[in-house]
């Protein structure tokens, strides 16, 4: 990622509802969240990985149903493929980490590991989707997407699940079920 205040600078240049703003200015979130987790203490941690957590879950979700299949027209599938695989792989670790002790050595290092991936699969995805499909879809329908994104993050699932990322098919067909389980759960959760 090209650094927080690089991609809401750049996010500001498109239309508001455009969906590479949007997506620009959750890539910005994702890095203050990442930034927050490596220096917070105590219940606080916790709290700032769950944030990330569901963030990348549902900004994941939303980019493989949305924007993913505009990109292997705009971009080619072999760009769309490589940036779903390694989304599939990010679902993965944020599973595992999602079982450790966020106060743990093993949680720290490999939070450190997944921030440089998920920077480097951002950084891809601004150089390599972005422009193309900047350049082959005209603003109405950037906003449209933009729309679509919003919808399809309201029923992500806010939990990784590995059996359904990288495949926008599972996404769209199996998300809104673990979507109703994820919220519930966090929703228990933040009862306790």
């Amino acid at each position: 990622m090209a650094g927080a205040t690089t991609e809401r600078a750049v996010a500001g240049t498109l239309p508001e509802g455009d969906v590479i703003a949007i997506l620009l200015d959750q890539h910005a979130r994702i890095r203050e969240l990442f930034a927050d987790v490596r220096s917070a203490t105590g219940e606080h941690k916790q709290q700032a990985f769950d944030e990330l957590r569901a963030l990348l879950a549902v900004h994941e979700t939303g980019e493989e149903m949305i924007l993913r299949p505009e990109a292997a027209k705009a971009a080619g599938r072999r760009e769309a493929d490589a940036r779903n695989s390694e989304e599939n792989e990010a679902n993965h670790v944020l599973a595992r980490l999602e079982e450790l002790d966020v106060h743990s050595a093993e949680f720290d290092a490999m939070i450190a590991a997944f921030e440089r991936d998920v920077d480097r699969h951002a950084r891809a995805e601004e150089t390599e989707e972005f422009p193309a499909i900047l350049q082959a879809c005209d603003q109405r329908r950037r906003e449209k997407m933009g729309s679509r994104l919003r919808l399809a993050e309201k029923v992500a699932p806010t939990h990784p699940h590995p059996g359904a990322a990288g495949s926008p098919a599972k996404q769209w067909t199996a998300g809104p079920f673990a979507s109703l389980v994820d919220r519930a759960k966090d929703a228990l959760r933040t009862e306790d």
